[in-house]
């Protein structure tokens, strides 16, 4: 009888299951495999050359790269910005707060061109820096930013409910019993913090990767040295090349899942390290 009682209080769950896994299948299984079929017609020998040329080689060094360090930076600032919109009541917060939603309502053109005339050697930024020989547009410092830049909203919005949640009462009570602020802040809240932040740093770094619009204003696109993997995915289908950008994109696609996946089992130990 309780079984029955416990089966009925949400009914339904065969058929949302369904429907979540056909909408899954066409909205994401579908158009993937896609990619992997079309690569599955070259064989190991074009595999090989397509995605280790020289070109493609520095595009995945610039991609992951700049995405790792634009993410890393995002996990610190963004915890401080997140923790700041919680804990503290200052003029304009509200308008801080939405601030901080302006990379996910900017097109990625826009915020590129934006970028691109601030830190030009002609922009309000890149004019003070001009004289001492300090490019950022047109670099890989720009490409850093730009990514710094479209990510750090993942990683505030994460962070935000989480902090909410804390009790200011166990920091009270980590000073009552003569705990540092040093030991509060790495002992007390960083612990409970941890998977949200691992997890709004996946995102970030996730997003990161697959950023197209921003780079490649600020980036100028420039072979071997700001290139990233989507424009050269972009170049292969201009090209016709159909098999080559598939085949990166299947590369891409692969690399990003396993670190997402290590991601996920990172966040997973680290919620059971906190209940133990």
């Amino acid at each position: 009888m309780s079984t029955r009682s416990a089966r009925s209080i949400l009914p339904g769950f065969g058929l949302s299951l369904g429907f979540t896994i056909a909408y899954l299948s066409l909205i994401v299984l579908l158009p993937l495999s896609a990619v992997f079929l079309k690569t599955s017609g070259m064989t190991w020998a074009e595999f090989v050359a397509a995605v280790s040329s020289p070109f493609v080689i520095s595009a995945y060094k610039v991609s992951f790269f700049a995405s790792l360090a634009a993410a890393s930076v995002n996990a610190v600032f963004g915890l401080i910005v997140a923790w700041v919109l919680v804990r503290y009541t200052f003029p304009a917060k509200k308008i801080v707060d939405a601030l901080v939603d302006l990379p996910f309502a900017l097109p990625t053109a826009v915020a590129g061109i934006a970028l691109t005339t601030i830190y030009a050697q002609t922009g309000w930024i890149g004019r003070w820096l001009a004289p001492y020989d300090i490019k950022i547009a047109y670099t890989p410092i720009g490409v850093f930013i730009a990514l710094t830049f479209i990510g750090l909203p993942f990683v505030v919005r994460t962070l935000q409910p989480v902090i909410e949640e804390l009790e200011p009462e166990l920091e009270e009570a980590s000073a009552t019993l003569g705990a540092s602020r040093f030991q509060t802040v790495f002992r007390v809240i960083l612990p409970q913090l941890t998977p949200a932040l691992i997890a709004g740093t996946a995102m970030a770094f996730a997003r990161s990767l697959g950023e197209y619009g921003s780079v490649v204003f600020i980036g100028a696109n420039l072979p071997m040295k700001t290139q990233i993997v989507p424009h050269v995915i972009y170049e292969k289908l201009e090209q016709y090349d159909y098999r080559g950008a598939t085949a990166i994109a299947t590369v891409m696609l692969v690399t990003s899942f396993v670190l997402l996946l290590l991601i996920n089992l990172l966040q997973k130990w680290s919620r059971r390290y906190n209940k133990i």
